[in-house]
């Protein structure tokens, strides 16, 4: 028996559920740890290893944190659970909000660096496809 297209598109997820969010849900949530002082539980929907390895990554080298890491309960839900732990001298919440700031400046920066040595090398080229491509014939 043949599986129409029909069929099959009806049987898989809808691709957009893994990356968007659904009417009343919340990009993340706090819940504070009772087990430790300082410590914060942030779940993050439609996010995976990506994300949370770079915040907790990010995180561990800021000077109030005190530990902070990731888990995804499953590979096929699309939400990961970062815990952080502070010193106390700021909360787990303002160290995560610092940490993202941080991390938009720096990839900010790295794509206007890029933009910039794109349109350079653009240049460059134009200028070696006027004079004749050059010793390799425009070919690197």
């Amino acid at each position: 028996m043949m599986v129409s297209s029909n069929q099959k598109q009806n049987s898989e997820p809808n691709r957009f559920e893994l990356f968007l969010l659904q009417d009343g849900e919340k990009k993340i949530e706090e819940k504070v740890f009772t087990g430790m002082s300082n410590t914060s539980d942030f779940k993050i929907l439609k996010e995976d290893h990506t994300l949370a390895n770079l915040l907790a990554e990010h995180l561990k080298q800021a000077p109030h944190v005190l530990m902070a890491g990731y888990k995804i309960a499953h590979p096929n839900v699309p939400e990961v659970m970062i815990r952080i732990q502070t010193d106390g001298s700021i909360s787990p919440r303002d160290a995560l909000v610092g940490a993202c700031k941080q991390l938009v400046a720096m990839y900010g920066q790295l794509g206007r660096e890029f933009q910039k040595e794109l349109a350079l090398r653009q240049y460059a080229d134009q200028g070696e496809q006027g004079q004749g491509g050059g010793a390799n014939g425009g070919h690197y």
